[in-house]
């Protein structure tokens, strides 16, 4: 059977979790990408079992493109049995594709109502209403400033689509807001905008997978941010259990807004005792997350994933490992220049702990400061059954290794 994958730039949760669970599948894989030279570098130099893969040159931002080179395919390749995509900026282009071929996939209107944030702010109403003002890029100052007058401050700025926390920002009040505006807007020229409430207090995640019917729990992960006014995630650990009664509300709420099939990343903090969402990421937790925790977990984390998109039911038990506990730490860059000096790949094992360290960034290179997650030079990812011994060796690593910036 063939999979059909959309893809952007290639990325670890693609190319060690999906692809290689695609081959254990004994799946055929068809690649559709905009960037086909980047994953024929990328899947040069892995060590990861991949399936039988084609790459297909297509601008997959533009769904009518997606369908029409699907389509194209079919009579040379055959057809496909599943549409699959782990990127936000395609969620809505696979749901569309799948829904045209008559294949199981998300709604592709829950897909796009949770990568738009105003159409993700406007969804949910009542005491889960979060303020927020839509700006346009034609939008003139004044007409801004009359908008804003409900919004309390300090608030958040942020692109209406945007990921990762790029170009996300806490401001303190009106005119703040119109000069970081201006500064996003010279970086992303014509992109629409969300002001919204800040939602201050501790930040968690809540991992499901669903396949339309039957909707689990996988897991929760407490997140720590750098200091406002930048939301950079710097550290991440798994929580023994989802908090209660929070889960609860969250999952009321994902399938309010229509989730509830294949695997999602939502974001929330607590205020008043009440789950309040940040974000609905309706993907796999990315950034070694996720290999992380299907490591932990002791499930085929990658293979029930594209299992639902294939039409298969999930089982009523996923039978997951429930004494597991893992710490990811992200090693960032403070300044602006070159990476002169850095740790290598390595992956140990000692007192019960499995600590895999991952280069993000090679010595050589030069970048800008971002301030989001562009500017992680690497990720250690801690794995075992005692947080305290995965904090000792995950402080002993760092503590012991050097990265230098001139």
């Amino acid at each position: 059977m063939r999979l059909s994958l959309l893809a952007l730039n290639p990325t670890d949760s693609v190319t060690e979790g999906f692809l290689p669970a695609a081959a254990r599948l004994g799946l055929d894989v068809t690649l559709l990408t905009d960037q086909p030279d980047a994953h024929r570098r990328a899947y040069a130099h892995t060590t990861a079992d991949l399936p039988r893969l084609t790459l297909v040159p297509c601008d997959v931002r533009d769904f009518r493109e997606v369908v029409g080179r699907l389509t194209a395919l079919a009579a040379a390749l055959g057809p496909t049995g599943a549409v699959f995509t782990n990127s936000d900026h395609l969620q809505t282009q696979a749901a569309l594709a799948a829904d045209y071929l008559g294949l199981p996939g998300k709604d592709w209107r829950a897909a796009l109502r949770v990568k738009n944030k105003a159409l993700f702010r406007q969804a949910l109403t009542g005491p889960d209403r979060v303020l927020a003002v839509e700006i346009l890029p034609g939008d003139a100052p004044d007409a801004v400033l009359r908008a804003l007058a409900p919004l309390p401050f300090p608030a958040v700025l942020k692109p209406r689509e945007g990921v990762a926390s790029e170009d996300v920002v806490l401001v303190t009040g009106p005119r703040e807001l119109l000069a970081r505006r201006e500064e996003i807007l010279a970086r992303r020229p014509g992109a629409a905008l969300v002001a919204e409430e800040y939602l201050d207090g501790p930040l968690h995640t809540l991992e499901t997978l669903g396949d339309g019917h039957t909707l689990h729990v996988l897991a929760a992960f407490r997140t720590r941010l750098s200091p406002p006014p930048h939301f950079v995630e710097e550290r991440l650990d798994l929580l023994p259990a989802p908090p209660r009664p929070h889960t609860g509300h969250v999952l009321d709420l994902l399938r309010a807004l229509g989730v509830g099939f294949g695997v999602c990343h939502t974001e929330y903090v607590v205020q008043a005792g009440r789950a309040r969402l940040v974000e609905v990421n309706y993907r796999a937790i990315g950034d070694q997350c996720d290999l992380a925790l299907a490591e932990t977990l002791r499930i085929p984390l990658f293979e029930h994933v594209l299992r639902t998109h294939l039409g298969e039911p999930l089982p009523a038990e996923l039978g997951a490992r429930a004494d597991g506990r893992v710490r990811i730490e992200y090693v960032c860059a403070r300044r602006a220049g070159t990476l002169v000096a850095a740790p290598g790949a390595s992956d140990t094992e000692r007192d019960g702990v499995r600590l895999v360290y991952r280069p993000l960034r090679a010595p050589g290179e030069e970048h800008p400061y971002h301030r989001t997650n562009r500017d992680y030079l690497g990720v250690v990812r801690a794995t075992g059954t005692d947080q305290d011994r995965i904090d000792r060796a995950v402080a002993d690593f760092l503590a012991s290794r050097r990265w230098e910036i001139v």
